[in-house]
């Protein structure tokens, strides 16, 4: 008798970031290992590839409810909304199924403890989707950090500049928002959304093991907006690690330049960089004090192995690359920040300005600003910048419940 014993999947979101997942799984059907058995999506004209689904004859949902009724799936893929990872995530493991939920792991700490309880409870595995970490380039690069190759970790920082319009903003009910309707925390950010891949990757590559992230200590943040939005487009933060290693990220949507993800990590006998602004190769690169080089890649090359990697996952091939309490460091800086700052800044009106053929909105001389900052280690309130302004220090150590009682 034939025995099939392909991963059966769940496709928990088919719209915006789901199509990814959808492209590749419809893209490599001849590997054999898979199965798609259903997607849950209560807009599913969202997919662009819906009828191919249909066409394979996969059952479409409006809620995981209704598929569960009926059907089990070894692995639920959950590409829903920031506010929905966590109850989808406990959902799907209380029904048997193991979780890749796309970053962030969730919205607040508290979450995220709850999300680890239903998945020892359930016995099963949660892998949370930031793609770089599943890269051969960054996992190469971590193991290099742990055996000690470049010394010790001195200080890290990252930048990225990337513009986003007002369709980027106006694309859901949620963008840009402290909560959602009911009052769930949604914090949809700059740093939480867009490229909270970029803030997650300096906790992560300095873990002690591969599924392990350091934890953040303290921070201090300036979060500003430009958008008409509630919550921030513009962050600068410096995090310290329980092992003291200083972390500085920048980013924001609002700017008319882009600069792609650019880092510089700084060791007692390396620094590794990548980035244009670091290095013109787009890839990472160690560049060693004594003038030796070692090349990793590209991470932006291998965007969908988090996938193929929790199948092997799931089916006992591997371990898990990037688990819940790895991205959860990313998740306390996000809730550390907004209580940093709980009352976002506006930039200044004369500094606003606004392309009505692109739809964008963008400061004035923000760019440089940034790019300065990174260049000197710095925030802005530190290199003399008339509208900035540091938030409160935040201690993290030992963090657990995000309250965010004075956050307008």
């Amino acid at each position: 008798m034939y025995k099939d014993d392909r991963v059966s999947i769940l496709l928990v979101g088919i719209g915006g970031y789901g199509n990814i997942y959808v492209d590749a799984l419809l893209n490599n059907l001849e590997r054999e290992d898979f199965k798609i058995v259903g997607a849950v999506d209560p807009k599913p004209e969202g997919c662009r590839n819906l009828s191919r689904i249909q066409d394979l004859g996969v059952p479409i949902f409006s809620s995981m409810e209704e598929f569960y009724k009926s059907f089990k799936a070894d692995l639920a893929i959950i590409s829903s909304p920031i506010h929905f990872h966590c109850i989808q995530t406990c959902f799907a493991l209380s029904q048997g199924s193991h979780v890749l939920c796309e970053k962030p792991v969730s919205a607040t700490i508290q979450e995220a403890h709850q999300m680890i309880k239903a998945r020892d409870d359930a016995r099963k595995i949660v892998a949370i989707g930031y793609q770089w970490s599943y890269s051969n380039a960054i996992r190469t690069l971590k193991r290099d950090i742990q055996s000690g190759l470049f010394g010790k970790p001195k200080r890290f920082k990252t930048m990225v500049l990337w513009p986003r319009n007002h369709d980027y903003y106006s694309r859901n009910s949620w963008a840009g928002k402290l909560r959602d309707d009911q009052g769930r925390w949604v914090l949809d950010s700059v740093a939480n959304n867009a490229t909270a891949h970029h803030l997650h990757n300096m906790f992560y590559v300095l873990g002690k093991k591969e599924d392990e992230s350091a934890r953040p200590a303290s921070l201090i943040a300036e979060l500003y907006r430009a958008n008409n939005i509630e919550n921030f487009d513009t962050a600068a933060v410096r995090v310290f690690t329980e092992e003291g290693v200083e972390l500085l990220f920048y980013a924001t949507h609002a700017v008319n330049e882009t600069v792609q993800p650019t880092f510089c990590f700084e060791f007692e006998k390396a620094k590794v960089v990548y980035g244009l602004l670091e290095d013109e190769s787009g890839e990472i690169v160690a560049l060693f004090n004594d003038g030796t080089r070692k090349v990793y890649g590209d991470p932006e090359k291998e965007k969908i192995k988090k996938l193929w990697l929790t199948i092997d996952a799931v089916k006992g091939l591997q371990p898990v690359v990037c688990g819940i309490e790895a991205a959860t460091s990313q998740t306390i800086c996000i809730n550390g920040m907004q209580e940093s700052v709980p009352r976002i800044g506006q930039f200044p009106e004369k500094l606003l300005k606004y392309d009505e053929s692109t739809k964008m909105t963008w400061v004035e001389g923000l760019n440089d600003v940034l790019k300065q900052c990174y260049r000197e280690w710095k925030l802005p309130h530190e290199i003399g910048v008339e509208w900035a302004k540091a938030g409160k220090a935040v201690d993290l150590r030992g963090y657990r419940y995000f309250k965010g009682d004075d956050i307008l």
